[in-house]
């Protein structure tokens, strides 16, 4: 529901962001209203006037601002993706921002696994991302490279989670730069 003040967009962004934490760490099922309400110092009323449908609304709420959040974190890096040094600094700061997280998991993975939330047009546009990248690197492959970048990266971030371990997404990325590396390459 869109607010209409400046005051109720800054009380609904504020229900969200806190939520979104909540929910990172403690999972949906164990994050209830009645925890976001005592974290953002909402009332029940509060919380049904900008989720009218309940928890449900407010999980995709969560996970359209944990996707921006995600895209964020690797800017300005992921809008430039024209040398191997941007592609370079676009892995430190996927890792920088998985790596400062307490619980090491993708918000939008956990959201998909945990709560069904449709993250397909998320995926889509970072994918889209890298996808331009690769492009503007000058690969012309029919979408293989990013896509094979792109799955490095979901397969990183799916084993960081199982094995609380930033080594997982690490490797992965590195394999990924291997791809580009290899694929950037003239032909002789």
């Amino acid at each position: 529901m869109p607010a209409t003040t400046a005051k109720g967009a800054a009380t609904r962004a504020r229900i969200v962001e806190t939520a979104a934490d909540l929910v990172l760490a403690r999972g949906v099922g164990g994050t209830s209203l009645d925890d976001i309400r005592a974290g953002t110092g909402t009332s029940k009323s509060q919380l049904f006037h900008y989720f009218p449908a309940g928890k449900g609304e407010l999980v995709e709420a969560i996970a359209a601002f944990q996707g921006e959040r995600v895209l964020d974190a690797q800017r300005p890096d992921l809008d430039e993706l024209d040398s191997f040094e941007s592609w370079e600094r676009w892995r430190d700061a996927v890792l920088a921002h998985y790596g400062a997280q307490q619980h090491l998991a993708c918000p939008i993975g956990a959201l998909t696994l945990e709560a069904g939330v449709d993250a397909s047009a998320h995926m889509r546009r970072w994918q889209g991302y890298i996808e331009a990248g690769v492009a503007r690197m000058g690969i012309e492959d029919d979408g293989r490279t990013a896509l094979a970048i792109f799955a490095a990266l979901q397969g990183g971030l799916l084993l960081m989670r199982a094995e609380q371990s930033l080594e997982p997404l690490r490797a992965a990325l590195e394999g990924a730069l291997v791809i580009l590396r290899e694929r950037a390459r003239p032909s002789p």
